[in-house]
């Protein structure tokens, strides 16, 4: 009896307990909410404005969000390796590269598709190449990784053509930034890009200081570099001569490379 006596009581404290807890919290929220909206109807207002403009903004992005569609992923990671039916062949068809006559006939949206496509053929020949040495094993087919960057620079190539056309029929500059070859002290040439100062030239130190011109006294140093330059042209050429004619006493088989 003294046990059920006690256990009532503790059920009866924990419901009151919870109803003075709740009509606390509810006297807290009407209290909140007038203050709000007797005390100052301006936040009042800017709040709900700012709930109005977050529901519009939240819809905007769904309805973008659902018009933003992209391509299928069919393969996945797979894409950096080769079909696998080409697997363990030694030899895999490939056509021709891209030509600059075919890509001037392209529009501009057509190269940039066509750029990430190579793209992808070049980081799967990538791949397969790095696997290859992995296992030292030739790569089958290498040429086709020659004629996917050959075409990249090429399609490289028409893009600049067009964007200097454009550049020239729009400022008459046949470069983006103007400038103009000069000479350092070292007897170098380079291409020195103009740039814009706040002052004038012959009033800025830091323009005085560089010198466009090479001393008369580099004169001879210009020849003897010019004259290490080709002998050690010359000297790489004579070692790689050399390194093929003992490969072909080893291996009588091998095709020697056209020079």
């Amino acid at each position: 009896m003294a046990a059920s006596s006690s256990a009532g009581l503790i059920l009866s404290l924990c419901k009151k307990l919870q109803n003075i807890c709740r009509i606390s919290s509810q006297l807290n929220i009407q209290r909140c909410a007038t203050s709000v909206t007797h005390t100052s109807p301006y936040l009042w207002r800017k709040n709900s404005l700012l709930v109005t403009q977050c529901e519009y903004s939240r819809n905007i992005s769904l309805v973008q969000w659902s018009a933003l569609h992209t391509s299928v992923h069919k393969r996945g990671l797979d894409e950096f390796f080769d079909f696998p039916e080409n697997w363990g062949e030694s030899t895999v068809k490939s056509g021709a590269p891209w030509t600059g006559k075919q890509l001037r006939t392209k529009s501009n949206e057509d190269l940039h598709k066509l750029w990430y496509v190579l793209l992808k053929e070049r980081n799967m020949l990538l791949t397969l190449e790095q696997e290859a040495k992995r296992q030292r094993v030739q790569m089958p087919s290498p040429e086709r990784l020659r004629k996917v960057q050959r075409s990249m620079t090429r399609l490289d190539t028409i893009v600049a053509e067009r964007e200097n056309s454009l550049r020239l029929l729009q400022t008459g500059q046949e470069k983006g930034r103007p400038g103009a070859w000069r000479r350092n002290v070292f007897g170098y040439a380079y291409w020195y890009r103009f740039k814009e100062y706040a002052i004038p030239w012959y009033m800025n130190k830091h323009y005085k200081r560089k010198k466009f011109y090479t001393p008369a006294f580099v004169e001879p140093h210009i020849r003897l570099r010019i004259e290490k330059f080709i002998r050690a042209k010359y000297r790489k050429a004579n070692m790689e001569r050399k390194k093929l004619a003992v490969l072909k006493e080893k291996f009588p088989q091998m095709k020697v490379p056209a020079t």
